[in-house]
């Protein structure tokens, strides 16, 4: 692979815009070679270049300078140097600019064009690192103030009294110091070693920045190593010295409060009821948690460093690789020299970050793993999704006994004439149809999931820290397809099975086996969902079921965007939510073995008929009102407005459904009408950012991940036709070739390809907020919220 390819590949696509443009320098170099190219003197002969060699060998000419001596090296090198780069102040930051010292040659213009470039990327890049290097010290200190308080919690909840031997203690804490720093001596590099130093010194108190200011060289200036520490006693070097800390004062309690760790509805509605942070309770079940979420804050903090260090590295080398090609078109050796004021620079020089991940390491290590390090770097680092490989075979095998039993059924159809069996074949679209078209409905959400899967990976969004996936177990799209095909299998076969629509004539019924076989399907897939053991993608599927309590138990947790993208995805399968219910009355009330129901004609049913339809809208007008609430944005406001002329619509044509007349036909027209146009609306200009006018993409958006415009136009008018699908529930159209059961059917499987397309524009317009604002992490919630004042005072 090429490494222009490699470097596109290896970026945070958040900080895609940060990085060097590297196809940009190289299309500059190309018409530098383009030129040269054109302008080459003819070659000279082999046979005079020969003569020439052999003359100047032979005749002891050599450089020499005017004084009758021969020139040095670096004398040479001084007289052949095509670039000066040198610091500049810019804007009030400190920036570089390079002078092209051959403008009197020939096409010059074109490299000096390529200079100026060369110099905006770099200082870029470097102001960006820096920028962002700044903010994570920011965030360590937040850190070490977080462990001081942890430690203090520890000591309060493992020594209530606060009585304990204090000799017994500070023998216990040297050793624990000793021990640890031997220990990262050994898996230490031994130019990171100045630091093990400060590690040890902080593994008791917590501390991971010490505050180091000016361990950085500034641009040019010699490197200077000052180390503070904060209500820690510096170590001697030599071991027998090393003198232990008492750990954090518990004084350091007396100005924090704790926050709400983890939220359930009850504290949700007390914490509404009263905002204050909760005052300390000093339990081993509070101690718990917030180890427990600060344990995540460090994981999510060591993960930002490493991608900061990659950030780094992989700049330089663009650097290096797009001067090395400069010096190979125009033959000169500028690069020596640009390189080394790379390497002098903050993005080269500066070791902070490098230095931070190793207290990280040591504190994690210390004080999350028991002093276990492989079993500490192994939550660390990041886990990769594993390519399987028998997962592609079970999805090839799984496709191909999909189309086997799609083909079987079309066969067994057509020889048995079952189309031609008008009054069964209403009886088993009445009664069966329903059962086996929730599997459908399923299906078909998930492979248009794996779709979406695909073109995000394709286009580089960001999908698994979108909807926040932890980090090496989200689904790729052969794992979704999988899944989806299984469940087509299962399915199938379950309709094969008991495609017979004709009673026995001696029992003048159904068999019961093989009636139950669909309900036993259903409860054979919600038993896979709720199996505890690590099997079957369990992690996936306990984060669908904690977002679909989330969305059910609205407005009493907090709303994230994997919960309300949920709540979106079931307001397009009120179908299926009512093929579950139909599940309950066939087989609770209905006569199964006879195929026959009363569900229509059941008043319980008809209200939970309208019930079970509007609950994902209901879901989703509570999270809105929750946003609005917490965010007081009045967008989220508008929103809820959208969600509830979406209820009263869905309500209405409920309502006429059941209740055939004018009246309630043009009732549900015009609310339906009103609830399509605003949702499309929406759809559009807010969840898709299209339809700006004065975009550089009319009617589009100025930044686009599909290069295709006609995708993005296609994709709406095709929203608009979906949309509108509910026509055929109002205006009752009949087709004399398909039943009832098998239109509303059809329909509903056209909004699930419509919310499968509004799915794939609506994380890329938040991916290109994210980008937008360099956004690459998640925000974890500290456990402890300091009182600053406090704080101050003191």
């Amino acid at each position: 692979m090429k490494f222009g390819k490699e470097f596109t590949s290896q970026m945070v696509p958040e900080w895609q815009e940060a990085y060097m443009d590297y196809n940009l320098l190289k299309a500059l170099l190309k018409e530098v070679e383009r030129f040269k190219l054109r302008n080459k003197p003819p070659a000279t002969p082999a046979r005079l270049m020969r003569k020439l060699t052999l003359y100047r060998a032979f005749s002891g000419l050599t450089h020499f300078a005017r004084n009758g001596h021969p020139t040095t090296s670096s004398e040479s090198d001084v007289e052949s140097q095509a670039i000066l780069v040198n610091s500049v102040e810019e804007n009030g930051s400190a920036g570089y600019e390079t002078t092209f010292l051959m403008l009197g040659e020939e096409g010059a213009e074109y490299e000096l064009v390529y200079f100026r470039r060369l110099d905006d990327e770099f200082n870029k890049v470097n102001k960006f690192y820096r920028s962002k290097v700044e903010e994570v010290m920011t965030e360590a200190a937040s850190l070490n103030k977080q462990m001081d308080a942890l430690i203090a919690f520890r000591v309060k909840v493992e020594n209530p009294q606060g009585l304990f031997d204090r000799s017994a203690e500070m023998t216990r804490l040297s050793m624990d110091v000793a021990t640890s720093t031997a220990a990262l001596s050994a898996t230490t590099p031994s130019g990171a070693k100045a630091s093990i130093h400060m590690d040890a010194i902080d593994q008791e108190g917590g501390s991971i920045s010490n505050h180091e200011q000016s361990d950085e060289p500034s641009e040019g200036a010699p490197v200077k190593e000052k180390i503070q520490t904060t209500n820690h006693s510096i170590l001697k070097e030599k071991p027998n010295s090393i003198r232990a800390t008492r750990p954090a004062p518990l004084q350091i309690l007396n100005r924090v409060k704790i926050n709400n760790t983890v939220e359930t509805p009850r504290s949700t509605i007390k914490g509404f009821l009263n905002p204050q942070p909760t005052a300390l309770n000093f339990t081993r079940e509070n101690l718990e948690r917030v180890e427990r979420k600060l344990k995540q804050a460090f994981i999510e903090f060591y993960h930002k460093l490493r991608l900061l260090k990659s950030y780094s590295f992989l700049n330089i080398l663009a650097f290096s690789k797009i001067m090395k090609k400069y010096d190979k078109i125009t033959s000169r050796d500028a690069s020596k020299s640009y390189l080394k004021m790379v390497d002098e620079s903050y993005l080269g020089s500066s070791k902070k970050v490098s230095k931070l991940m190793e207290r990280v390491e040591a504190t994690f290590v210390k004080h999350f793993s028991n002093s276990n390090r492989s079993k500490g770097m192994n939550i660390l680092r990041p886990k990769a999704m594993k390519e399987r490989h028998r997962v592609t075979f079970s999805l090839g095998f799984f496709v191909g006994c999909t189309a086997a039993l799609i083909v079987s059924l079309i066969l067994i159809i057509r020889a048995r004439h079952l189309l031609d069996l008008k009054e069964e074949g209403a009886q088993y679209m009445e009664n069966m149809f329903p059962l086996y078209s929730l599997f459908g409905f399923i299906v078909l959400h998930m492979l248009m999931y794996a779709g979406n899967i695909y073109f995000w990976t394709r286009y580089r969004v960001n999908y698994s820290f979108i909807l926040g996936f932890k980090q090496g177990t989200q689904l790729g799209h052969r794992e979704v397809l999988f899944l989806g095909f299984g469940l087509a299998v299962l399915a199938l076969a379950s309709v094969l099975s008991n495609l017979d629509l004709e009673m026995d004539p001696k029992t003048k019924d159904y068999e019961a086996v093989t009636e139950l076989i669909p309900l036993g399907l259903l409860l054979l897939v919600i038993a896979i969902l709720l199996f505890p053991l690590n099997i079957i993608y369990r992690s996936s599927r306990f984060f669908f079921l904690t977002c679909l309590f989330h969305c059910f138990c609205a407005p009493l947790y907090k709303v994230t965007l994997p919960d309300f993208l949920l709540a979106d995805q079931l307001t397009s399968q009120v179908q299926a939510l009512r093929s579950l219910e139909f599940y309950i009355c066939y087989y609770g009330w209905g006569d199964y073995k006879h195929r026959r129901n009363t569900c229509k004609t059941n008043a319980v049913y008809n209200t939970f008929y309208f019930i079970v339809a509007v609950v994902p809208y209901w879901s989703r007008l509570l999270q809105c009102l929750r946003r609005l609430f917490e965010e007081k944005d009045p967008t989220q406001g508008y929103n809820g407005l959208k969600y509830f002329s979406t209820i009263v619509a869905v309500s209405l044509r409920t309502a006429y459904s059941l209740n055939k007349g004018m009246r309630w036909r043009i009732v549900a027209w015009v609310s339906s009408a009103i609830a399509a146009i605003a949702s499309t609306y929406w759809d559009l200009v807010f969840d898709w950012g299209l339809l700006q006018k004065h975009a550089k993409n009319r009617w589009l958006r100025d930044k686009l991940l599909v290069p295709h415009k006609s995708v993005y136009f296609g994709a709406m008018v095709l929203n608009v036709l979906l949309r509108f699908a509910w026509l055929q529930t109002v205006l009752d159209f009949q087709f004399s070739f398909i039943h009832r059961e098998g239109l509303i059917a059809i329909v509903a499987s056209l909004e699930i390809i419509r919310r499968g397309i509004w799915n794939f524009f609506r994380l890329e317009n938040e991916h290109l907020n994210n980008v937008g604002k360099y956004r690459a992490f998640k925000s974890v919630p500290l456990p402890f919220n300091y009182d600053e004042d406090e704080e101050r005072d003191g």
